[in-house]
């Protein structure tokens, strides 16, 4: 994945400078910076769900921002997953019926019910299945939204302050289970933290700073 000159303003105030950045498959990335430095504005550039003002973002070869808004959704829900602080969950549906809604719109139930089930034992919930989000705990909620992102086989994995809501232990096994997505699947994760345990795990850290992005 790469990315060149993105800028991003809201009315006088630029949040987003010039960013340019290239993403191995199979890296970890991270991104630190102060709270309002725009950090989660260019996740959510790089992962579709808000435009830039300026500049280009490629995913396998594609601009998906060229695209019309319905082939936009579609590859996004093929191509990209997302994990967010809070892990957003459908309480009314199983754990096993929150990973695979995603996957209905292009696999059969069968399938994608099959893959689901192969993701909740690589993350170690095998048993709770049939378990709704009210009944799991922190840890295991957003192991389910980590599994509900990997449904489709997603090219990069966008996580947004993924331990922001959970305890240090829990969070060190997040750390861990994003280490072990990587190892096992070579799956590539761009991630925003204030977390530095998280950050240190990673691959690459990247600072916000004033609109640019900094070695750091």
């Amino acid at each position: 994945m790469t990315a060149q000159g993105i800028k991003k303003s809201y009315d006088q105030l630029r949040v987003l400078k010039g960013i340019d950045l290239n993403v191995q498959a199979g890296e970890i990335l991270s991104i630190i910076g102060k709270s309002g430095s725009g950090k989660s504005t260019l996740l959510h550039i790089l992962g579709t769900l808000q435009q830039p003002d300026l500049g280009t973002v490629e995913i396998q070869g594609q601009n998906p921002f060229q695209f019309k808004s319905k082939a936009l959704a579609k590859f996004r829900n093929q191509q990209l997953g997302f994990v967010f602080q809070f892990h957003n969950l459908l309480n009314e549906f199983t754990a096993l019926e929150n990973i695979v809604l995603p996957a209905l719109i292009h696999q059969n139930k069968s399938d994608a019910t099959h893959r689901a089930r192969e993701l909740l034992d690589l993350l170690g919930l095998p048993d709770r299945d049939h378990h709704k989000p009210a009944q799991l705990s922190g840890g295991e909620q957003q192991r389910v939204a980590i599994a509900r992102a990997l449904i489709n086989q997603p090219k990069v994995v966008f996580a947004d302050e993924p331990t922001g809501n959970l305890d240090e232990e829990t969070s060190a096994d997040l750390h861990r289970l994003i280490l072990q997505l990587r190892n096992e699947l070579n799956q590539t994760f761009v991630m925003v933290t204030h977390n530095p345990e998280l950050a240190q795990i990673s691959d690459r850290t990247l600072t916000m700073q004033d609109g640019l992005l900094l070695q750091s």
